[in-house]
């Protein structure tokens, strides 16, 4: 009976216990426990190669994380945007939302070089990065959480995929929702997963027209306060400077807590995408309130969220490969 209860209990939180597995959108299953047997270090692979790289680059935990999170919104979660060009293959890093800002591919690369050597064609890319993706997480001070694994690599990219269904740093409100909601994520996943936004850096491009041109009229974004904003000024001007890095959590940059939330109670959060969570909707906003006052509610739904993301249509069984060098389809 006690057994049944944490059972329901954990099942409530949304965190399984270690012998249910994840039924994912497309119909295959993940489970925590995929490579136990064949290959059992998998995990403490991934872990030892993120920290080292996190040690040396603290801003890479968000890279990572966002690799993640760029791949799944994209044919699912499938390591497709780590596909250079070659042949019919037009690489997802060429693509709006990546070019020039996403990063982390030779993280992945030193992993994947382990990986094979402690067990050849066993682990996927796809797992690798849903892996990492967790550890930044976690070494930057956030949640844990069991990671559903037996995800299969894709033999394509999608470049149009890449410039259509990652929601941008300038659309509304409801154009971000829509893009969640194409992958079966909710608006209790959107509010949360933007947590992430707890690390990590932005460019000046990002943002630049909440500064100076917010709807077309010259005139700055209202809701942005106006202090930060003649601050975000200085190194992010009217124009050039497009590459120019600004944190996106001024508060703790590069430690994962719930400040992120706390700025946008604050009017201070950095993207437009960021602060229409809580001037634009008023569930989302609720939410946004809940997560700045409780960062326990906050780790526990960006858990929850992150395995859900990691479900979106996975390659399982016999679809896809295991590549061998994550850049390309095996020969």
């Amino acid at each position: 009976m006690v057994h049944y209860i944490i059972v329901i209990t954990l099942l409530a939180l949304g965190l399984a216990p270690h012998c249910l597995s994840s039924k994912t959108v497309g119909g295959g299953y993940l489970y925590p426990q995929f490579y136990d047997h064949s290959c059992p270090k998998a995990q403490e692979i991934v872990r030892n190669v993120v920290a080292k790289a996190v040690a040396k680059e603290p801003r890479m935990a968000a890279s990572l994380l966002r690799l993640h999170f760029h791949d799944c919104f994209v044919k699912g979660c499938d390591a497709s945007i780590l596909l250079d060009s070659s042949g019919s293959i037009i690489s997802e890093k060429r693509s709006n939302p990546n070019r020039n800002s996403a990063r982390g591919f030779e993280v992945i690369d030193e992993i994947k070089a382990v990986m094979e050597k402690e067990c050849p064609h066993t682990v996927s890319c796809a797992d690798i990065m849903a892996l990492a993706a967790r550890d930044s997480t976690v070494l930057t001070g956030g949640p844990s959480w069991e990671v559903p694994l037996g995800r299969r690599d894709a033999r394509g990219a999608s470049l149009s995929g890449s410039n259509n269904n990652i929601p941008a740093p300038n659309n509304t409100f409801q154009t971000i929702l829509t893009k969640f909601k194409l992958q079966r994520l909710d608006i209790v996943d959107l509010v949360a997963l933007s947590g992430s936004h707890t690390i990590g850096n932005a460019r000046c491009t990002s943002f630049r027209q909440r500064l100076y041109n917010q709807s077309g009229n010259g005139q700055p974004d209202n809701t942005l306060d106006q202090s930060y904003a003649s601050q975000l000024r200085r190194n992010c001007p009217r124009s050039g400077g497009d590459q120019n890095l600004f944190f996106l959590d001024f508060v703790s940059p590069i430690k994962f807590d719930n400040s992120y939330f706390k700025n946008l109670l604050a009017n201070k959060g950095l993207l437009n995408s960021d602060q229409v969570l809580f001037t634009k909707n008023g569930e989302s906003r609720e939410l946004v309130k809940t997560y700045a006052y409780n960062q326990e509610l906050f780790f526990l739904q960006f858990a929850k969220s992150m395995i859900k993301m990691g479900n979106i249509s996975p390659l399982t069984g016999y679809k896809g490969e295991i590549r061998q060098n994550c850049r390309k389809i095996n020969a």
